[in-house]
């Protein structure tokens, strides 16, 4: 974990969901390797192909904007494929339940942190495949707000999508601190827009928000 602020007043948190929420090699690698596969059939491409040019694009994007990363749903914007057909691909392939089981530890510091800030979800699927994840994660009832692929029609990073979030937990940008384990994807916007910003190597840093910020002075 890495903290990167943590602003005096916070009245929102604003969590990524896949490889922060839970911790499952198997299914992220599941989700990428699908939706190559999906993309390869729509080119008429072979599947090595298709993967080595979105590595060649992921690259050159790295190179030309000082090694941020970028994601896969604004790669296949590059290669024609629109954001109404990658959702739609997402909630045909992706199958949370067959890999993701509840989390009894994830829930009970979600709970924790639910009794004193207003929580929400911003993901980069498709709003229903998150909330078969949080079924899944017995986490279903800990995010009244949640914003996802569908939503804005836009892939992370996105103001229009992080300010959306907080509007709907109605809480001031200022007073958000958003929980992500990927800097460029999930931290550096939310950060420019002056919200706090936790890197979350793994789903047992979440474990750990509710010390964190009872360490910060919060409590909860």
């Amino acid at each position: 974990m890495k903290i990167f602020l943590i602003p005096e007043k916070v009245s929102a948190l604003i969590f990524d969901m896949d490889n922060t929420l839970y911790t499952h090699d198997g299914y992220i690698r599941y989700q990428i390797e699908s939706l190559i596969k999906k993309l390869a059939e729509k080119q008429g491409a072979d599947f090595d192909e298709t993967k080595g040019a979105i590595e060649a694009r992921r690259r050159k994007h790295a190179e030309e904007n000082k090694g941020a990363a970028i994601s896969l749903g604004n790669i296949f914007k590059s290669f024609g494929v629109s954001m109404e057909e990658t959702i739609r691909w997402r909630e045909e392939l992706f199958r949370p339940e067959l890999f993701l089981r509840r989390d009894g530890k994830l829930r009970e510091a979600l709970l924790r942190l639910a009794a004193r800030f207003s929580l929400g979800l911003y993901t980069n699927n498709p709003v229903l495949v998150a909330r078969k994840t949080l079924a899944c994660l017995g986490a279903e009832d800990c995010f009244p707000v949640i914003v996802g692929l569908d939503t804005c029609l836009v892939s992370k990073p996105s103001g229009l999508s992080l300010r959306k979030t907080a509007e709907m937990l109605g809480a001031d940008t200022g007073l958000c601190v958003s929980v992500g384990d990927r800097y460029d994807i999930d931290l550096a916007l939310p950060l420019e827009m002056g919200m706090g910003g936790i890197l979350a190597d793994n789903v047992s840093d979440v474990y750990r928000l509710p010390s964190v910020f009872e360490d910060a002075g919060f409590r909860l």
